[in-house]
C-alpha cells in the first residue's frame, strides 16, 4: 500500500472541480489544488481577502507581495481575475454564490460535522479564519487531509471531539488513502489507494464505512 503525498491528494481533488465552477480554496493543504487545475479548464478561485480569478502559485522570483491569498502566499492573477473589499467577499461566501469550497481538517465525523479551527490543547492558537462560513455558504465542502494523526489516530470519527467548524456541512473527504462521500446513510468509499482494501482501510477509520 502506498498512501498519497499532499501533491497527489491535491491533484485528486483538482480531478473533481467541473469547468466553470466558483471554488475558495481554504489556508493550507488546500491551497496546493490551483497548481492542479488543468489551464484549459476554467476555474474561478476566490480567497476571502478579496480576490477571484486566482491562478496557480507564482514561479520564484516572479512574487508579488501585494497578491496574496487568504493564508498570506503569493498567488497570481488570471486575464479577468478582480480584486474587491473583504466584507464583499465574505457575502459571496455567506450569499451561497460559491459552487465548492475546499477545506483541511482535523476530524470529520459520520455525518459530516468538521472541526478545523482548533484542537483545544492548552496553548493552541485557534484559526477559524473564514472556514465557518465557507462550510456553511458552498454548495459543496470538499476536506483534503491525512486520514490519520502523526500518533495514528482515525480523523474520521463518530463524533468530533474538538469544537466544531460546521454541522453536517461535509460533501466529500479525500485522505492519503480513500476518497470517501458523506451520505445520509453513511459514509461510502468510492475509490482507495493500490493495494488498500475495504477491511484494512475500516480498521484504520473510527466510524462504519461501506462501499460504493
Amino acid at each position: 500500500m502506498q498512501r498519497l503525498n499532499r501533491d497527489q491528494i491535491a491533484a485528486r481533488v483538482a480531478a473533481d472541480i467541473p469547468e466553470g465552477a466558483y471554488v475558495n480554496l481554504g489556508i493550507g493543504l488546500p491551497t496546493m489544488v490551483a497548481n492542479h487545475l488543468p489551464r484549459e479548464r476554467e476555474v474561478f478561485l476566490h480567497s476571502e481577502n478579496g480576490v477571484l480569478g486566482m491562478g496557480p502559485a507564482p514561479a520564484p522570483g516572479e512574487e508579488d507581495e501585494d497578491l496574496i491569498n487568504a493564508g498570506k502566499q503569493p498567488v497570481t492573477l488570471l486575464a479577468g481575475g478582480a480584486y474587491f473589499h473583504h466584507a464583499d467577499s465574505f457575502a459571496m461566501m455567506r450569499g451561497g454564490h460559491l459552487d465548492i469550497c475546499v477545506l483541511g481538517a482535523f476530524q470529520v465525523s459520520a455525518k459530516g460535522d468538521l472541526a478545523n479551527w482548533h484542537t483545544g490543547a492548552a496553548g493552541a492558537i485557534p484559526a477559524v479564519g473564514g472556514a465557518m462560513d465557507l462550510a456553511i455558504g458552498a454548495k459543496q465542502v470538499f476536506v483534503m487531509m491525512e486520514h490519520q494523526t502523526r500518533d495514528g489516530a482515525s480523523k474520521l470519527v463518530e463524533q468530533c471531539s474538538y469544537p466544531l467548524t460546521g454541522v453536517a456541512c461535509v460533501s466529500r473527504i479525500y485522505t492519503d488513502l480513500a476518497v470517501i462521500d458523506v451520505t445520509p446513510h453513511g459514509l461510502v468509499v468510492l475509490e482507495m489507494v493500490d493495494g488498500m482494501t475495504l477491511k484494512k482501510l475500516q480498521e484504520l477509520s473510527d466510524v462504519p464505512l461501506r462501499a460504493a
